[in-house]
């Protein structure tokens, strides 16, 4: 069994053939799906495809840092509202299938294009870690020309976070060291390390102990070799697996197993 750990399966890409997409990850050996909300509109759309399909698809609920605007605190709250209602039903003892929240996200920062909403995304992430703490769900992080800035805000809260995932991963050995060194977080790799212009393969096991390291998909996008250039989806996990085992050199089924530890020690699922 693979987990995926971040797929947008909720997206109008899947809206069409969803049934067949998740019928394809499970013949390709994908036991877990988990689905990231990033707006207060796709919180609706994730719970319904995770509601769908509760035996293989998981929710996580957050505010991309794409998506934050003015209107951000607002927004926040209505999100942590419906988390917290989650947790209730959960702490109950009363979770109705395809709600078993498994983390908060996916929040991070993003200054890749524009800073025009900079002081709304450091606000608006700051207030994601500390939900993560009060809830002890982990984070799924997102993080794009904002390393520097991202570390600034957690490092105050290390020993109280509870991990998390640095999720689509495309760094050098010295910013996953940086990364790695919140003991409670793991790096998220997928498609763009099978890229023949990926220096991954070489950096990752040389930076990134195999403990420290789960497996996803970000679906539909950035589809691993060979489908690159077409909508991603989950059951070509496999290829980044196989690729990944070989530059560690483990088996593909050791590497699967180390992986799910990986996903099962952080989300508490597996």
């Amino acid at each position: 069994m693979i987990i995926d750990t971040h797929a947008h399966l909720d997206v109008e890409d899947f809206a069409d053939d969803l049934s067949n997409v998740i019928s394809r990850a499970r013949s390709a050996g994908v036991g877990k799906i988990f689905l990231p909300a990033i707006d207060l509109k796709s919180v609706d759309t994730v719970l319904a495809v995770c509601r769908q399909y509760p035996d293989t698809c998981y929710p996580m609920i957050g505010l991309q840092p794409e998506e934050v605007r003015e209107d951000w605190r607002e927004v926040l709250d209505a999100m942590y509202e419906k988390i917290k209602y989650l947790l209730r039903q959960k702490a109950e003892g009363i979770v109705k299938p395809g709600e078993n929240i498994v983390a908060i996200g996916e929040v991070g920062l993003d200054f890749y294009w524009t800073r025009e909403y900079e002081k709304e995304q450091l606000a608006a992430f700051e207030e994601a870690v500390k939900w993560s703490i009060e809830t002890r769900l982990p984070l799924m992080i997102h993080c794009r020309k904002a390393q520097n800035e991202m570390l600034h805000i957690m490092r105050p809260y290390e020993k109280e976070l509870p991990g998390g995932v640095f999720h689509c991963f495309t760094g050098n050995q010295k910013e996953a060291e940086a990364f790695l060194r919140l003991d409670r977080f793991v790096l998220g790799v997928g498609g763009v390390s099978t890229f023949k212009s990926s220096h991954l393969r070489e950096d990752l096991p040389v930076a990134v102990p195999l403990d420290r390291l789960v497996l996803e998909t970000d679906s539909p996008y950035m589809a691993p070799v060979p489908h690159r250039g077409k909508r991603n989806e989950s059951a070509f996990i496999v290829e980044v697996m196989r690729t990944l085992a070989a530059c560690y050199g483990v088996d593909e089924a050791e590497f699967a197993r180390r992986t799910n530890e990986n996903v099962c020690r952080v989300f508490g699922v597996g």
